[in-house]
């Protein structure tokens, strides 16, 4: 099988002389220099040995390393996942109806497992016979003619159909049956997406700036560098299972503006924009991720690359991981996991023997990001830096859309704009570049009653993942209790500013509640009269931006329908919210 290589080229970049020593900050991407790398003081070579190898173009793991692996290794062990798209496997399995697929460990491990690197998730528990797609969506940009497709996929699955904008800039849609897979495959070829390599053991949807390209205050555009990472890891679409045999799923982001939208605390691989030696390029932070047992935030590798070593330095990661990483115990794969065992600076080491020319450089202390930066609010009508030009933010109230809504935001999008939209991670909308003079004509259009700029202040912070609706990992509904329960919070309180709310359906955090200001993680729960009822973990505390740590648990196990006196506490009490009685009388 021939390998995938690419040579990457830096978009043109602002002049290194504008960033002077003064505004340059550091964001935690460059250790202290004073302080030792912490870690074992030495590693047995044998565990320096990797535990996977090719064969026939695939990566396996090796027997005498496969005692103590986990089930789902064992699915990868007994068929290659791969095969499925890259050898055509997913014709044939659509063709078996699914009660017959059922019948075979080896046919029923496809569907639950196997398709997840086709980016296909059965919902056997709630929605059985059904899967939910998730699209690769590199810096969340997309086209009017993309949405539209995806907009004929699920309508024609009614009330089954729908899709949700993901907290990593992308596209999931819900409703798919198998036997309309491979059709659907071609479609997306065709309007240049796929959803290769978008589940289980597999990079994720690499992030980027929101408003790269556009933005007046934006350090890099990070397009290119999502599209190529994006490239790289799906081999063009084509399928790369170089790096599709991981021991856990791994997430990265590029950060191109000061408000660090990308989240790079809790990116396995963060690329923090810096200069060194009058060069652009990026300094490296790694292993931040959320799990059910354990969550980190990633800390610096003390390297920095140029920008052209974007895709070799992830390269030489992804496989440092793939070969080395733990493989048993499900909660104790993330690529963390592996660095506290080796250290960062022997973590660092097998980066460094995996780049092309076997060296990594230190990190610069020239972070280009400034720490004191407030953060800004996307949402609305905005200035782009080409003149004459202004993007506007939509807010998706928890990201959920429907067929019609799709359409609706691509005509958008061709009419005001140039046909294209982009997804954020707060599961919201920007449509870019529309001329100022049509501004006034969007602005009453009939959907922005639903897909509102200025939504209230609370809303503008809500996410929420799928839920129990859909999902069948979740304990509890999600997003329609939280947009109840954030509409009654409002009735009782005001507030001057926003607070972001996420709610998460189970312990994997698919919203991510701890960078949350306040999070809600579903469990069960005992109400007052020890009914066993819907209620939620309150986490307290996590932010984003130059400040960035995570929230920790307040409260456990509250009940669902306890939790609007507990919000309005939590909002007078820690964010400035003003009950509306005590707020009427004082007028």
């Amino acid at each position: 099988m021939a390998s995938f290589s690419i040579k990457f080229l830096a978009p043109s970049l602002p002049n290194p002389t504008r960033f002077s020593k003064s505004t340059i900050v550091k964001l935690n991407a460059t250790p202290p220099q004073t302080v030792a790398a912490v870690g074992p003081p030495e590693v047995a070579a044998e565990r320096l040995e990797p535990r996977v190898e090719e064969k026939d173009g695939y990566w396996i793991q090796k027997e005498q390393f496969r005692q103590g692996i986990n089930p789902q290794e064992k699915v990868k062990i007994e068929k290659e996942p791969m095969k499925l798209f890259m050898e055509n496997g997913i014709e044939e399995l659509a063709k078996i109806p699914i009660e017959e697929i059922d019948q075979s460990k080896l046919t029923k491990d496809d569907i639950d497992v196997r398709l997840k690197w086709l980016g296909l998730f059965h919902r056997r528990k709630n929605q059985y016979g059904r899967f939910m797609m998730r699209l690769k969506l590199p810096n969340g940009v997309t086209t009017s003619a993309q949405t539209r497709y995806l907009a004929s996929v699920i309508r024609k699955y009614g009330e089954e159909g729908c899709a949700d904008i993901t907290t990593r800039q992308n596209w999931q849609i819900r409703g798919v049956v198998l036997p309309d897979v491979p059709e659907i495959l071609k479609g997306l070829e065709e309007v240049g997406l796929t959803s290769l390599q978008s589940g289980m053991d597999n990079v994720r949807n690499p992030v980027g700036n929101p408003l790269a390209g556009i933005d007046p205050e934006e350090i890099v555009d990070t397009r290119p560098y999502t599209n190529l990472l994006s490239q790289f890891i799906t081999g063009n679409s084509r399928g790369n299972p170089a790096v599709s045999n991981l021991p856990r799923k791994w997430n990265p982001c590029v950060v191109g503006s000061h408000d660090l939208y990308e989240h790079p605390h809790i990116n396995d691989l963060a690329y923090m924009p810096a200069i060194k030696d009058g060069r652009f390029g990026f300094n490296l932070l790694v292993g931040g991720f959320f799990s059910a047992k354990r969550c980190d935030e990633a800390i610096p590798l003390d390297a920095w690359v140029p920008a052209d070593d974007v895709v070799p330095v992830c390269k030489a990661i992804l496989e440092a991981f793939r070969d080395l990483g733990f493989r048993g115990n499900r909660q104790k794969c993330r690529m963390m996991w592996l660095i506290d065992e080796l250290g960062v600076e022997g973590f660092r080491a097998e980066v460094e023997k995996r780049m092309p020319q076997q060296e990594l450089e230190r990190a610069s202390p020239e972070d280009l990001v400034q720490k004191q930066w407030e953060r800004r609010d996307y949402l609305g009508v905005h200035p782009q830096k080409q003149e004459g030009y202004s993007f506007i933010g939509l807010h998706i109230p928890v990201g959920r859309v429907q067929a019609d809504d799709m359409d609706d935001l691509a005509r958008l999008a061709d009419e005001y704009g140039s046909g294209e939209l982009r997804l954020t991670v707060e599961q919201n909308i920007i449509i870019p570049n529309i001329e100022n003079s049509k501004i006034e004509a969007l602005l009453k259009e009939p959907i922005l009653s639903k897909f509102s700029p200025d939504p209230p202040i609370l809303m503008k912070g809500l996410v929420a993942c799928t839920g129990n609706q859909f999902c069948g990992q979740a304990i509890i509904e999600t997003k329609a209790r939280s947009l109840k329960i954030t509409e009654e919070v409002q009735r009782q309180v005001s507030l001057t500013r926003p607070v972001r709310m996420h709610w998460t359906g189970c312990p994997n955090t698919c919203a991510q509640v701890q960078v949350a200001d306040i999070g809600f993680m579903g469990c069960l729960t005992r109400d007052k009269d020890k009914k066993t009822v819907e209620g939620a973990d309150v986490f307290l505390g996590g932010r984003i931006g130059s400040d960035s740590h995570l929230g920790e648990v307040y409260k456990k196990a509250v009940p669902c329908d306890e939790l609007v006196p507990l919000i309005v506490d939590l909002l007078v009490n820690n964010f400035g919210a003003v009950p509306r009685e005590r707020e009427e009388t004082e007028d």
